[in-house]
């Protein structure tokens, strides 16, 4: 008898939410219910939870969101730009099957909005790639919806979706950013795909164009090319007379993996990785400044790699001088000849990302050498590639316009060939970028004669270079010894290579700077921009000498450097600087925009980091607190992606040696930017380390084998990112921290960590805001960094890794090096000590 009471009190409840419209299966919505503000749908496997939701703004909105992953994240908005203005919302399936969201006082806000015939039986369904779907619930066709979600997407791609044009209805789907983090209103930004020509995708801010992906080369898109890298990867693009889409894939065997437009203009593709819990950005863009549409202007080139990071296509010159010494490269290049048509050539590049190819002739039939003969014989033509790379090269793109937001890689990239006067394909050979082609004449005799005339050339300028080198060199005898006498052309403006880097050590283990092309600013121009170096315009000041804030007359914020003349680093240090970071470009490197030697004077100039150094507010309690985890550990992967590519990514290898708070600068928002190149030293690609009677460094970041032995490597940077790490967890410095038991900060890190009490390290600025996982995972990177033998640090590469790793994966620390603490005095001033009869010079920061 109980029994069947308490089935029948079961089904009196079933019916009873069944009649008042709640929701009885949790993935589906029937036309004789409602959802309401505390009720969602959960997709069959629990991967998408539907419901409503709200914002800091206080506005109620109905979205789609992954369901148990940590920080709510979004995929869609269903009603993003007509909020609840409080909970009391209901979602219905009204009569012809069309949904629709009505507020409080029930008057309707948003509707799916579809034009549909008779359906008799709609359901609601939320699947588990995310899409919410409207379908006849008799359909068998899995595929066949009235309405879908992702037919609406709003500032996410999901795989299985799809961005492009409904080419028969002129309907584009797009995804469109938040208006700000908080409001999910349409923004003004967008990322939408341009069927024409060959596909691209375009990220834009209103009208503008922020960044392009470069054209589709069968594969993957041209310009993202650590796409083509991921394995398994398989998106796609389908264009006919139909339809134009992009369809993008799953990452990293990931189920869960989005592509989203920020409001900030920028994009980001994650994957979720299981066995940690957490997403993995695989990509950003806008990242690096040749990411940024049309850098260079018309035939300009970009190559992240190089400095500046724009040159002119060999056969073109600088368009505005001016501007470009001021790195504004956006007027491009011209031709240095004209064209005269049938006599023209071909200037072969490889690996490059092809210029915009939105109005380009296509021919996916043609052959390469067919596709030669066309451009040739078309005037116009300005240059001409295959259309594809698979099976080696298919098809014929051909521009007959300026060719815009070009780009160098390493190794991806396809082959374009640019039309050239044939007077300038004479200068080629001595470039190692070009390679000449043209429709006629024996390939066999021209490579013949190509190789005799290089090597007699070669040998030419053997000579040549070898008279100049000699001459050089006298050069600056003479200018030394002039010096000297005092007879020296005193307040003209220098080259780089003149005599005023001249002196004892300049040719004892440093390379030669002759070459290097850097802008020299006159002194009067940064003397007007810093207000004659006025004390208002003062940043601060380090063993060098000061540095100042100015403003040139274009409005560019820079920092100058000032080189003292009392200065203990003097020409040596000034010239390592020039030379280390004038060819380095990297967004957690501070960028050099010139130098001015002139009056006396050495000074380099910065780009402004507004908000100075990072020990200047890590280590202020009254600023501190502007540091929350987020922000700390952002600072701590952008310092370690910094060093990452001065060891292991530029063309140089560059050893910093004095890596510390004080020289990492953070711009306005808060990206950390390693500075101060003076001390460092340039590896060549097979070197691994070095060893120097001359320490130069500061106490409490040196490594043990480098303070005590001159010995330095990759390791030492290693050692002393370590010390910063553990630094930015704890808020305090290592120099000057004390502990009862006389240990330092690494060897109170170290005691913490082994007594199972590595929290207390935290600083209690930012008690409120850190994820434990990621303070217990950075304590550890930070002890394994600065263990004592060089062979236990990691390299840079791996450090990286870890910092986005789970902490199960990370090996334990062993002890680390200088644990004891010693007063050395809190001055700003340097210091020598001797220690196993090496000197060591000890600056002590900022």
């Amino acid at each position: 008898m109980k029994s069947s009471t308490s089935s029948k009190l079961q089904i009196y409840f079933i019916l009873s939410l069944y009649f008042f419209n709640g929701v009885i299966s949790s993935d589906t919505l029937t036309a004789s219910q409602s959802l309401g503000s505390n009720q969602t749908l959960i997709s069959p496997q629990k991967v998408f939870e539907f419901g409503f939701f709200n914002t800091t703004t206080s506005k109620w909105y109905l979205g789609i969101w992954y369901k148990d992953v940590p920080d709510k994240i979004f995929v869609w908005v269903a009603n993003r730009d007509t909020p609840l203005e409080n909970s009391n919302g209901t979602l219905k399936i009204q009569d012809g099957g069309k949904l629709v969201l009505f507020n409080q006082t029930d008057n309707p806000i948003w509707s799916s909005n579809q034009t549909i015939s008779s359906v008799t039986d709609p359901v609601l369904h939320l699947l588990d790639d995310g899409n919410l779907v409207l379908k006849e619930a008799q359909e068998k066709n899995n595929s066949n919806y009235i309405w879908q979600s992702f037919d609406h997407p709003t500032d996410t791609l999901l795989p299985g979706m799809k961005l492009g044009w409904n080419l028969d209805t002129g309907v584009e789907i797009r995804i469109t950013s938040w208006k700000s983090q908080d409001d999910p209103s349409t923004g003004d930004s967008h990322f939408s795909l341009d069927y024409h020509g060959v596909p691209d995708i375009y990220l834009w801010n209103k009208q503008q164009r922020v960044f392009r992906s470069g054209s589709w080369n069968g594969q993957s898109f041209g310009g993202v090319p650590i796409l083509s890298t991921i394995a398994a990867l398989n998106d796609k693009i389908v264009v006919d007379e139909h339809e134009a889409y992009y369809y993008p894939a799953g990452l990293l065997q990931s189920n869960l993996s989005r592509l989203v437009v920020n409001s900030t203009s920028s994009m980001e593709r994650y994957a979720w990785i299981e066995s940690t819990k957490d997403w993995n950005k695989v990509w950003s863009a806008p990242a690096l400044q040749c990411d940024n549409y049309g850098t260079c202007g018309p035939f300009g080139i970009c190559d992240s790699n190089a400095f500046p990071v724009c040159k002119c296509v060999t056969g073109f010159d600088i368009k505005n001088q001016r501007q470009w010494d001021l790195r504004n490269f956006s007027d491009g290049c011209v031709r240095k000849t004209e064209l005269e048509c049938d006599k023209d050539k071909f200037l072969h590049l490889k690996n490059v990302q092809l210029p915009e190819t939105r109005s380009v002739f296509v021919n996916k039939s043609m052959t390469l050498l067919e596709c030669e003969n066309k451009c040739l014989k078309d005037c116009s033509c300005t240059a001409y590639a295959n259309e594809e790379i698979t099976n080696g090269g298919t098809g014929c793109v051909m521009w007959n316009y300026s060719l815009v937001d070009m780009r160098q890689f390493t190794e991806a990239g396809q082959d374009i060939f640019i039309r050239l006067a044939a007077s300038d394909v004479g200068n080629f050979f001595f470039s190692d970028e070009a390679d000449t082609g043209s429709s006629g004449g024996s390939k066999k005799n021209a490579g013949m004669i190509a190789g005799i005339t290089i090597t007699i050339v070669i040998l030419i300028l053997g000579v040549i270079l070898f008279i100049l080198r000699k001459k050089r060199r006298w050069q600056r005898i003479q200018k030394v010894n002039n010096s000297q006498r005092g007879n020296s052309d005193r307040g003209q403006k220098t080259r780089l290579s003149d005599s005023k880097f001249s002196n004892s050590r300049e040719y004892s283990d440093e390379r030669n700077m002759d070459d290097l092309d850097l802008p020299l600013f006159e002194f009067h121009v940064i003397s007007d921009a810093t207000n004659s170096f006025s004390l208002a315009n003062k940043l601060g000041e380090g063993g060098f000498g000061a540095v100042y804030r100015g403003r040139l007359v274009d409005g560019q914020d820079i920092a100058v450097k000032r080189l003292s003349t009392s200065s203990g680093q003097g020409n040596v240090e000034f010239k390592n600087e020039v030379r280390s970071i004038a060819k380095l470009q990297h967004r957690n490197l501070v960028r050099l925009f010139g130098c001015c030697i002139e009056k006396e004077e050495k000074m380099l100039i910065y780009e402004y980091c507004e908000n100075n150094s990072l020990d200047s507010i890590l280590f202020d309690k009254a600023k501190s607190c502007k540091l929350d985890w987020p922000m700390r550990f952002s600072i701590i992967c952008g310092i370690a992606k910094g060093l990452l590519y001065l060891h292991h990514d530029s063309r140089f290898r560059i050893i910093h040696r004095d890596l510390k708070a004080s020289n990492v600068l953070l711009d306005k928002e808060m990206n950390p930017k390693i500075s101060d190149f003076g001390i460092a030293r340039i590896f060549d690609n097979d070197q691994t380390h070095s060893s120097t009677m001359r320490i130069v460094g500061t106490y409490g970041y040196m490594s043990p084998e480098y303070a005590m032995g001159g010995y330095f490597s990759a390791k030492s940077d290693v050692f002393s990112f370590g010390v910063l790490v553990l630094e930015i967890i704890s808020g305090m410095k290592n120099r000057g921290f004390h502990q009862s038991d006389d240990l330092n900060l690494l060897g109170h890190a170290w005691r913490l960590w082994n007594e199972g009490k590595a929290m207390e390290l935290i600083d209690s600025s930012y008690a409120d805001s850190y994820s434990e996982a990621e303070v217990i995972r950075c304590i550890n990177v930070g002890l394994i960094c600065v263990q004592e033998k060089i062979e236990d640090r990691p390299i840079m590469p791996s450090v990286v890794m870890m910092l986005n790793s789970e902490t199960s994966s990370l090996p334990q620390p062993k002890h680390p090096g200088f644990v004891l603490g010693r007063n050395l005095g809190e001055s700003d001033s340097s210091s020598a000590v001797t220690i196993n009869e090496v000197t060591v010079t000890i600056i002590n920061g900022r």
